[in-house]
C-alpha cells in the first residue's frame, strides 16, 4: 500500500480537528471555528458560533445532523448542519478540552483535559482539580461518567463496542474504564513518550497525543514522541506502541524502529484493519505520515511539509484526510492568510 497526496484543501486558520460524514468534512480550526468543508469542492462554510479559544475537535453525530465541536474554552458545542445555528452548549471542564472522540454506536462522546502544574520538587504533575476524563450523551449532552486520571490528558478513544473508554496522559499512562460500571478495568503505564528536561528548563515534556483501539478491540495502539535530553528541541523518535490491555499485567506488543524524529499527534486504522497511519510533525527525518501493515511492518511515508494533527479515512479506505498546519503568513492588512490545510492522500495497493 501507498500513500500519495492529490490535493489541498485551504481554510483560514490551523485545523485541529477533523471528522467525515455524509460526504463533507468537519475541520475544527485555531480560531475557534468549526468548518464544513466539501471534499470536492474545496467549499468552506462556518458554523455560526464559536468557541472563545482554539476549537481542538470535532465529531459528527451519524444520523443526528448534528456536530459536536470541543474546544480550549472547556465547551462542546452543538452544531446543527442545516441551519448552521448552535443548538447546545455544555461546559465540560474548567481547563481546556484536549480531544474529543465518539463511541462507534454514536451514543457517547467523551472529552479530556488537564494542566500540567508542578506537585512537588520532582516536578510531577500536581492532581487535577476536576475530572479529566468525561462521557457525555452525545444527544442530549448529559453528562454519564466521570473519571479521575493523571493531567493532563491528551488523547481519548472507545472500544469498537463502545463499552470501554481509554484515555492516555503526559506521563505515559493509559487507563481504561468500563462505561456502564464506571469501574477501571486496565491501567498501563510506559516510559516511552515522557521526557524528563536537563537542558535550559527542567520540567516534563511530551505524553501521549494520540490513542486507538485495534478493530477487533483487544489491544491498543498510542503515539507520541521518544524520550530526549533537551524536550525544547522536539527531537525524540517518533514512536508508536501496541498493548494487550486485557493482559494480567498489560503487555506491550510492539513498537516501531523506523523513522525520524518529531511528535507524532495521531493515529488511525484502516477501515478494512489490514493496516494503520501515524502523522505528526517533523524534526528530522523523511516523513510526517506513514502507513503501517496490521503487524507494524512500514509500507508507505509521506512527507506533507506541515504539522498534521488529525489523520480520517473515507469509508472505503481508499482516501486519507490529514488536518494539518504550515507556517503562518505574514498579516495584510490586519488579516493573516490561510494557513489551515486538510491533505487529501490517495491510498494505493
Amino acid at each position: 500500500m501507498k500513500l500519495a497526496k492529490t490535493k489541498d484543501l485551504k481554510l483560514p486558520s490551523g485545523v485541529l480537528g477533523l471528522a467525515f460524514g455524509e460526504g463533507k468534512l468537519y475541520a475544527a480550526c485555531m480560531d475557534g471555528a468549526a468548518y464544513v468543508v466539501d471534499p470536492a469542492k474545496g467549499d468552506v462554510r462556518p458554523f455560526d458560533e464559536r468557541h472563545g479559544s482554539f476549537a481542538s475537535g470535532c465529531v459528527f453525530l451519524p444520523g443526528k445532523e448534528t456536530l459536536v465541536s470541543a474546544g480550549y474554552d472547556g465547551q462542546l458545542l452543538w452544531h446543527d448542519l442545516a441551519t448552521g445555528t448552535c443548538s447546545r452548549r455544555v461546559r465540560a471542564h474548567s481547563f481546556w478540552s484536549w480531544l474529543i472522540a465518539l463511541s462507534a454506536d454514536g451514543r457517547r462522546l467523551a472529552s479530556v483535559t488537564g494542566q500540567y502544574l508542578a506537585g512537588g520538587e520532582r516536578y510531577e504533575p500536581a492532581p487535577a482539580q476536576e475530572p479529566t476524563v468525561k462521557v457525555f450523551d452525545a444527544q442530549s449532552g448529559d453528562l454519564v461518567r466521570a473519571f479521575d486520571h493523571g493531567p493532563p490528558v491528551l488523547s481519548v478513544a472507545f472500544s469498537p463496542d463502545a463499552k470501554q473508554v481509554a484515555a492516555a496522559n503526559m506521563m505515559g499512562e493509559i487507563g481504561v474504564w468500563d462505561v456502564e460500571s464506571g469501574n477501571r478495568t486496565a491501567l498501563l503505564r510506559t516510559p516511552d513518550f515522557t521526557s524528563w528536561g536537563i537542558i535550559k528548563s527542567p520540567h516534563y515534556c511530551g505524553g501521549i497525543y494520540g490513542l486507538t483501539f485495534a478493530p477487533d478491540g483487544n489491544s491498543i495502539l498510542a503515539c507520541g514522541m521518544g524520550p530526549m535530553t533537551d524536550p525544547m528541541a522536539g527531537n525524540g523518535r517518533m514512536t508508536w506502541q501496541r498493548w494487550d490491555w486485557r493482559a494480567m499485567p498489560p503487555t506491550k506488543l510492539g513498537q516501531n524502529t523506523e523513522g525520524g524524529t518529531g511528535l507524532m499527534e495521531t493515529i488511525a486504522f484502516t477501515p478494512d484493519g489490514t493496516g494503520f497511519v501515524m502523522a505528526g510533525r517533523q524534526a528530522q527525518g523523511t516523513w510526517t505520515t506513514a502507513l503501517f501493515a496490521a503487524d507494524g511492518t512500514l509500507l508507505s511515508g509521506l512527507d506533507t511539509k506541515s504539522r498534521v494533527t488529525r489523520a480520517v479515512f473515507a469509508p472505503d479506505g481508499k482516501t486519507l484526510y490529514l488536518a494539518a498546519a504550515v507556517s503562518q503568513p505574514p498579516r495584510r492588512d490586519g488579516q493573516w492568510g490561510e494557513y489551515g490545510r486538510i491533505h487529501v492522500v490517495s491510498v494505493t495497493s
